[in-house]
């Protein structure tokens, strides 16, 4: 009795030693449009009808609607630190946070909807080891942003701080997308990431193709 006493114990003992296992992050298909109220007309149009949604366990994190294509370069090539043929300050679609969340950089997120644009992080050796690419993703308040047109660095950069109320972008980093279907979530263990894959229509030159994005939607870079 005595030795069954210590073994109880000692499960016990190990269980709370234990730590509890994060709730997983999922994708859903999204058969409705974003929320046109929020948005100006233009850059609604611009929008598929269909999007995704993004839960923790059984809560909503976001809702993202891409745009119905996306143009990119012709001529692009991959390299190490840029992997996407999109144009800078492109719209690449449009989230809906269900509630506040967080950006690359540890920002936060209030809720509420915001447009998605292409971005490139600087080459001026203030960000060396933050991301793995340059390739990110800039949000906007939608009320900032009416026109569907590649927007310029200068207004990104002027109105992305807006979102977090602060004077530094508010960014979602791109990493890498690896093999295997696509929409899913993607887990980085060693870096704690959270990163939705998805795919979309693209146009070039009059030809038609699809790209495959991993956009980090949870998780932040290292201190």
């Amino acid at each position: 009795m005595r030795f069954a006493g210590i073994t109880c114990l000692t499960l016990i003992l190990s269980g709370m030693s234990l730590p509890a296992r994060a709730v997983d992050y999922s994708v859903e298909p999204l058969d409705q449009p974003a929320p046109s109220g929020e948005l100006s007309e233009s850059v609604a149009a611009q929008l598929s009808a269909k999007g995704f949604t993004v839960k923790k366990g059984k809560r909503t994190l976001c809702e993202i609607w891409p745009c119905k294509t996306w143009p990119v370069k012709a001529d692009f090539k991959r390299t190490s630190s840029l992997i996407y043929p999109l144009e800078f300050g492109e719209l690449i679609g449009v989230v809906h946070f269900a509630r506040k969340a967080g950006d690359f950089r540890g920002q936060d997120i209030p809720k509420g909807t915001y447009t998605l644009r292409y971005a490139l992080q600087p080459q001026d050796g203030n960000h060396i080891g933050t991301s793995d690419t340059r390739d990110f993703i800039l949000l906007l308040p939608a009320t900032e942003d009416q026109e569907p047109e590649a927007m310029s660095k200068e207004k990104m950069f002027s109105r992305s701080p807006q979102v977090a109320g602060g004077t530094h972008p508010t960014m979602l980093s791109l990493l890498f997308p690896g093999e295997g279907e696509a929409p899913e979530m993607v887990h980085d263990e060693s870096r704690e990431l959270w990163s939705l894959k998805f795919s979309n229509p693209t146009s070039a030159g009059g030809k038609q193709g699809r790209l495959t994005l991993q956009l980090v939607l949870v998780g932040r870079a290292p201190e």
